[in-house]
């Protein structure tokens, strides 16, 4: 009876062998900094804000970027042409409040070369998130708002940096 427990832990040892072994075989790699092809950039958004700060951050992860300030040195300049949220009734209830809301946010860019010209002409990313409201928890509905808008910017940032990393300039 003891080689019956042996045998068990052998053939899982063989299994999460072939497991390792199949996943790198196949290509599989955990997403990691995203590379881009520029070595300076210029981020027309304030550093002090939120998203400013956070998608400097991101740019930072690459290793193969720097932020530059000085627009006149950077190989391409990032212009955030607008970022706005929005929070839109969704239903309401028989008495007539709000019951669900649905937040927007929507974030418009290009991205130009030494020269002015496009390689990203302007492009608008947008997340949507709703979420129930009761007017009984007020105070804990406007932080699942913050942490919707949060996420969304999140999400948004991840959008904004793979086009960034998929970006080529011209010849």
């Amino acid at each position: 009876m003891p080689a019956a427990p042996l045998l068990r832990r052998r053939l899982l040892l063989a299994g999460a062998g072939l497991l390792g072994l199949a996943l790198s075989g196949c290509g599989f790699r955990l997403r990691g900094p995203q590379r881009m092809e520029f070595a300076t950039i210029h981020v027309g958004v304030s550093a002090q804000s939120d998203f400013g700060a956070a998608l400097r951050r991101q740019i930072a992860t690459t290793e193969s970027t720097t932020v530059v300030e000085d627009p006149a040195q950077a190989d391409v300049r990032l212009q955030i042409l607008a970022n706005a949220r929005d929070r839109e009734i969704l239903s309401l209830t028989g008495r007539g409040k709000v019951r669900e809301y649905q937040l927007t946010q929507r974030l418009r860019f290009q991205l130009l070369d030494k020269a002015g010209a496009a390689i990203i002409p302007p492009t608008e990313l947008m997340a949507r998130r709703e979420y129930t409201f009761d007017d009984a928890q007020i105070l804990g509905k406007a932080q699942e708002e913050a942490l919707l808008y949060r996420d969304m910017q999140d999400d948004l940032l991840q959008q904004l940096m793979r086009r960034l990393a998929a970006a080529k300039r011209a010849p």
